[in-house]
């Protein structure tokens, strides 16, 4: 049910990647077009394309995480004695998910900051910045609780796409 769960949610965080890279496409063609054809640059396209990169990068670097396509050294784990490897996919996933842990505190902490700033060019806080550093600690804390508990049953986590 735990896995089901994760990778629901890492399909959704997938699709909101991808609907994210779809707005800023738009976002960044309308700066284009604004500039060009109505000779009027719209300042606020830019600005949320941005923002709109920090969460497609977020929710793309969560569903990686799950997906075990992060960077790692399998290379060398497949080296070791079978009980080595296994403790070492074990560290490997603590590590990581501490690292989600770290991104939650340092992320939350940056957001709550800058939250009574607002943006220039958008209508929302200056905070927001933040929150998908939040949201993507919080995702990698969770995959890789996955990843150890399906270590731990010898099973292994199947990618969300297929």
């Amino acid at each position: 049910m735990f896995t089901r769960f994760c990778a629901a949610v890492s399909k959704l965080s997938l699709m909101l990647a991808v609907v994210g890279l779809i707005a800023v496409i738009v976002c960044v063609q309308w700066q284009v077009i604004g500039r060009y054809v109505f000779n009027d640059t719209p300042t606020w396209a830019e600005a949320l394309a941005l923002l709109l990169v920090l969460f497609v990068t977020a929710f793309g670097l969560a569903v990686g995480v799950r997906d075990a396509g992060h960077i790692g050294l399998e290379s060398l784990v497949v080296l070791l004695p079978e009980r080595w490897q296994r403790r070492v996919e074990l560290l490997i996933h603590a590590l990581v998910g501490l690292f989600g842990v770290l991104m939650v505190q340092g992320g939350w902490l940056w957001a709550t900051a800058k939250w009574g700033e607002k943006k220039p060019m958008l209508p929302v806080p200056d905070g927001i910045d933040y929150v998908p550093v939040v949201i993507a600690g919080a995702l990698i804390v969770l995959f890789s609780i996955e990843h150890i508990v399906a270590i731990w049953r010898g099973e292994t986590v199947k990618p969300a796409w297929n």
